[in-house]
């Protein structure tokens, strides 16, 4: 079998992910799932500054945010990506929410992804829509 295209690199920060064969395993799960086959993906953890930087110069927008999402794929059903994530804000909401690190971690992760499999969060609908294509992801990776 061929090594799975999903990669994990760091960026200005020094942060060790765990449990990396797993989260590779779900997130191929997910996108065949949906259909779709994988080419490569790309996760970038880094800090708030950095994903701040990348959101003003790229997406024109002054704001903190936890990940940002870039589609490279150029065939239908195939899936291509960088994910950016601060580790910084996904810190944050896990305390928010009272969650774990690493499982809110995966759920940023699941909703680039996402994002890659052509779901959108901007309206209320597309957005409660992502929310339960997520939640259903992590109880699978819970189940794992």
């Amino acid at each position: 079998m061929s090594k799975i295209a999903i990669h994990f690199f760091t960026e200005d920060i020094s942060y060790t992910l765990k449990h990396k064969t797993l989260i590779r395993t779900w997130l191929l799960d997910t996108i065949y799932a949906e259909g779709y086959q994988l080419e490569e993906l790309n996760f970038i953890i880094c800090s708030d500054e950095y994903l701040l930087t990348m959101n003003q110069q790229y997406l024109d927008h002054d704001t903190y945010t936890d990940v940002i999402t870039f589609d490279h794929s150029e065939a239908l059903k195939m899936i291509a990506g960088d994910i950016f994530i601060s580790i910084e804000r996904i810190q944050e909401n896990a305390k928010e929410f009272k969650s774990t690190v690493f499982h809110e971690l995966c759920r940023v992760m699941v909703h680039g992804t996402l994002h890659l499999l052509g779901y959108k969060d901007k309206s209320k609908k597309d957005k409660t829509l992502m929310t339960q294509k997520e939640d259903h992801y992590l109880s699978l990776l819970n189940s794992k």
